[in-house]
């Protein structure tokens, strides 16, 4: 099951609307005869890249998949026929099917005859398929808010540079969650101050996330800007009341407490097969998404300096004492070069 997570993983940033979903197959004496992950929607699921590699070998083994084996006919059949068709006499999978489309594989497997196994290490597969199983469950994108700053909380100095805060490394490593998600957000501030380009770079086959500025007043993004050009798709959010004609894909939002709608907006994503979310802005963005409960996960990389002034990483996000404060799980610590990543996820507050 670590195997097929490890292949689950790889899949991530080119499989939405669709899961991220990993396969092992196993023979009758139990040695591994084929492996698969699902690659992109509209392609083969990972039980059939699995049988296939096993081919007749699959016969009388066991298949092993992070999340329920489908039930249902769409671009692709039914995984859970498949299964049965190859011959598989066991299948031990992590994660229950939440989709009201597609559940009910594992029944279908044990009418067939066939043992069905849930729950083998569920925590960490459900983990690698946040964003699917957020999108299932709570109809947005999943949405994790990715911050720079230095040992003292402080994402630029008093004069307003902030280049560069972290080491070359951990600002490859944003690519990389760049490249795992379906869109990168921005907001005003960070467009006007600077200028970023938001594609994905160095990484071999990515494929390139959605660009999206949250541009309420329609003025920060000009002519010429760097997500403006042809590296990947830009959509450009705005206030319904903003006549101008933008130079890019434009969506109109309703105004909230000075910004766009938080919620409309993850809407108007998730309508568009948008299922996570990497929020790059900068602290009036990040306070926001906070402020709006739309925040999943955090990943901070803080560099070893001392700046002493200068904005900090969040801004507003709707607290104001101590008792509301949002708890966080940090799930993961690691050392990048000179810098640390953490990364965390909100805690659910008790009721």
């Amino acid at each position: 099951m670590r195997r097929a997570i490890t292949l689950a993983a790889r899949g991530l940033g080119s499989t939405s609307p669709n899961p991220v979903v990993g396969c092992v197959v196993l023979d009758a004496s139990g040695e591994p005869v084929g492996e698969g992950w699902h690659q992109r929607a509209g392609g083969p699921h990972a039980e059939v890249h699995a049988l296939r590699a096993a081919g007749d070998r699959a016969r009388g083994g066991t298949a092993v998949v992070t999340l329920e084996p489908c039930n249902h006919t769409g671009r692709t059949g039914p995984c859970a026929q498949a299964l049965i068709d190859a011959g598989i006499a066991r299948v031990v999978y992590a994660v229950g099917d939440p989709d009201p489309a597609a559940t009910g594989g594992a029944h279908t497997l044990r009418a067939a005859g066939i043992p069905v196994e849930q729950g083998l290490l569920e925590p960490e597969a459900a983990e690698v398929n946040a964003a699917w199983l957020t999108s299932v469950r709570l109809g947005r994108p999943h949405v994790t808010w990715k911050y720079a700053a230095t040992l003292d909380g402080r994402i630029a100095a008093a004069d307003g540079t902030s280049r560069w805060i972290t080491s070359a490394a951990a600002r490859a490593d944003v690519h990389r969650l760049r490249a795992e998600c379906d869109a990168v957000v921005v907001g005003s501030g960070t467009q006007r101050a600077d200028d970023p380009h938001l594609a994905v770079r160095d990484i071999d086959g990515a494929v390139q996330p959605l660009r999206v500025v949250v541009d309420t007043n329609g003025t920060a993004v000009t002519p010429g800007a760097r997500v403006l050009d042809d590296a990947a798709p830009t959509l450009i959010a705005v206030a319904d009341d903003v006549q101008t004609r933008l130079p890019a894909d434009t969506v109109r939002l309703p105004r909230s407490e000075g910004g766009l709608d938080i919620q409309t907006l993850l809407d108007v994503l998730h309508a568009r097969g948008v299922r996570s979310v990497l929020l790059e802005g900068g602290p009036t963005l990040a306070g926001a998404f906070v402020a709006a409960g739309a925040v999943d996960r955090v990943v901070g990389y803080l560099a070893p300096v001392l700046l002493g002034a200068g904005p900090a990483a969040l801004t507003g996000g709707g607290i104001t004492t101590i008792t509301e404060a949002l708890r966080l799980d940090v799930s993961e610590t690691v050392r990048i070069g000179p810098d640390l990543r953490i990364t965390a996820t909100l805690v659910a507050k008790e009721h």
